[in-house]
């Protein structure tokens, strides 16, 4: 079975982004000498799915920075060529969350990472997600990208733990309800 796992960051007031996609205020608390748990948390992921939004502002933030295979779960791109430099780390899927979780079961695939707002959300609403590490940077922006989106029923979370960092973030650890 394949279990899909998020760690994500949001302002205070619940944003993940600016309303044009800008992450600026994220950026800034960015500390090279402190990873906010990320290392721990993809260690056993065996494969990285993002949404297209945060597929394309992942390629003007510099060189590739990972170092798990990449798929990128969006119908405008399935069917679409990975670029030269990402041949071997890329994939495009128009699959939906339920069908792509059947089919990375089929392969093997345990463990994996979800990334990015609208992809979140359409994983959770169709329960796929087994847990959350949520960072809270104290920062509010007032409007933007919400993380949490409609959903058609409330979905029960229990509290694994909680801590904060020099940065002031706070990162709390969520699991579902069975």
């Amino acid at each position: 079975m394949t279990t899909a796992h998020v760690f994500i960051a949001t302002s205070l007031d619940g944003f993940i982004a600016r309303a044009d996609g800008d992450i600026d205020w994220l950026l800034q608390r960015d500390d090279p000498n402190e990873d906010h748990g990320y290392a721990d948390f993809i260690a056993d992921k065996d494969l990285i799915v993002m949404g297209r939004g945060t597929y394309e502002k992942v390629l003007t933030l510099g060189p590739w920075a990972y170092d798990r295979p990449v798929l990128v779960l969006s119908k405008q791109l399935a069917g679409v060529a990975v670029p030269q430099a990402l041949e071997g780390k890329v994939r495009f899927s128009g699959s939906t969350p339920r069908e792509l979780m059947d089919t990375l079961a089929a392969q093997g695939v345990q463990r994996i990472y979800v990334d990015g707002g609208q992809l979140v959300q359409s994983f959770l609403r169709d329960a796929l997600v087994a847990d959350m590490v949520i960072s809270s940077v104290p920062v509010l922006l007032g409007s933007g990208r919400r993380l949490f989106g409609a959903l058609s029923g409330d979905i029960d979370w229990t509290l694994v733990s909680s801590r904060s960092f020099a940065s002031g973030l706070v990162q709390s650890c969520y699991r579902r309800k069975a």
